[in-house]
């Protein structure tokens, strides 16, 4: 019977694996903008909150976190799917954000950071005087002008 060997998919397997056991863990995040900040949610679940470092370098946001497991002697496992190890996830924050303000809460395995919008990124509105001098308000985004 003859078997079909597809080399590339063996080194798909072990580039996986390899990755699997040196590489960053996964941390899964979501991240939206609710009226005047963006909030990221990141779930760090078994990871001690004070192993959990944040910093900003420019407009470079990092986190990283640290799991670490009992350490078991003389135990012969069944299964150990829970990976110990370092947790890292960067996001380029971009231009318009205050990252003087930024703040983090940990509850129940889930990182919270707080990202506030720089108050010159904010809408605003700008007075549009007529040639007799009389200020119209004009919303931003207002499609037509009536005089």
């Amino acid at each position: 019977m003859a078997t079909n060997y597809d080399p590339f998919r063996e080194l798909d397997r072990m580039a996986a694996a390899l990755m699997d056991n040196r590489g960053p863990r996964v941390m899964p995040m979501d991240l939206f903008r609710e009226g005047d900040h963006y909030v990221l949610n990141a779930d760090m679940p078994g990871i001690d909150p004070g192993s959990v470092d944040i910093d900003v370098d420019g407009q470079l946001l990092t986190i990283r976190g640290e799991r670490t497991m009992a350490n078991h002697e003389n135990v012969k496992w069944i299964t150990r799917e829970r990976m110990a190890g370092s947790f890292l996830r960067q996001l380029n924050l971009g231009q318009g954000v205050d990252v003087d303000n930024i703040s983090a809460t940990y509850n129940n395995g889930v990182l919270s950071v707080t990202i506030p919008v720089h108050e010159a990124a904010k809408p605003r509105r700008i007075e549009v005087k007529t040639s007799t001098e009389q200020p119209l308000q004009v919303k931003e985004g207002a499609k037509k002008i009536k005089s």
